[in-house]
């Protein structure tokens, strides 16, 4: 692991009743990077990320996050460092406008629960940098509509503003492109290069056009365990990546 480093794992295990679903895992995610985490179906990306994440206790290994052990905290405790899984930490309520949705996230980061019994006009106190956080994702256009309204790419790109009002320092994106259309995947690929200028950001993504677009340095899994490392040229031309990924039933 270097001192660049952000987020290590070293020796990442995760056992479920006797199947090993990820297996002896060293990772390092670089300050200031986008780092994918790849692999076929079956490769162990969900679990690692899940270990990764805090959602899931790894049988063996460490995690360590800004140098810090991080290994038995929860979610919830990592947040609060600045480290915050997109689409699983985002509360996006469909009722309410998207204005609102990232409203109720800066009062979340700040804390204080009895924020919402305070009246309307103390919570527009919010407003501005709840419009900045919008604007920063492109959905200025659609502060006052429903979050139900939106199509599906721009409610993934609503659930980002809102994790982005979280202020977190690393974010970990799971799947961000799955289930989009082509127009809402290359919306989504340029909000996360825009967001990426300062902070880091570990996704896993099945899209590997996306990958090699915007990763810096790729990771693949095949049967729980690390296959390769590099950027995309590297990756995409070792031997063993084809294999997997082929033995598997992708091209």
């Amino acid at each position: 692991m270097t001192d660049a480093a952000i987020l290590s794992a070293s020796g990442l295990t995760k056992e479920f009743k006797g199947f090993v679903a990820v297996n002896k895992v060293d990772l390092a995610v670089e300050r200031g990077t986008i780092h994918a985490l790849i692999g076929p179906n079956g490769a162990g990306k969900t679990t690692c990320f899940n270990l990764l994440t805090k959602f899931l206790q790894p049988t063996a290994g460490k995690i360590t996050y800004k140098g810090q052990d991080i290994t038995g905290l929860t979610p919830a405790d990592i947040a609060r460092q600045g480290l915050v899984r997109s689409f699983q930490i985002s509360a996006v309520f469909p009722n309410l406008t998207v204005l609102e949705n990232v409203r109720i996230a800066l009062q979340r980061r700040r804390g204080d629960s009895y924020d919402f019994w305070r009246s309307e006009s103390v919570l527009h106190e919010y407003d501005d940098e709840a419009r900045a956080h919008i604007q920063d994702v492109g959905l200025t256009e659609f502060s006052n509509e429903r979050a139900a309204e939106l199509s599906y790419g721009r409610k993934r790109a609503l659930e980002i503003a809102t994790t982005l009002a979280l202020n977190p320092e690393m974010l970990l994106l799971d799947e961000p492109m799955a289930g989009m259309a082509q127009e809402d995947v290359e919306r989504i690929s340029a909000l996360i290069k825009r967001i990426s200028q300062n902070r880091t950001i570990l996704m896993v993504e099945h899209n590997l056009s996306v990958v090699a677009d915007l990763s810096d340095r790729i990771t693949v899994l095949a049967r729980g365990e690390v296959l390769a490392e590099g950027d995309y040229a590297t990756v995409s031309k070792d031997p063993k990546v084809i294999e997997a990924y082929i033995g598997a039933g992708h091209a």
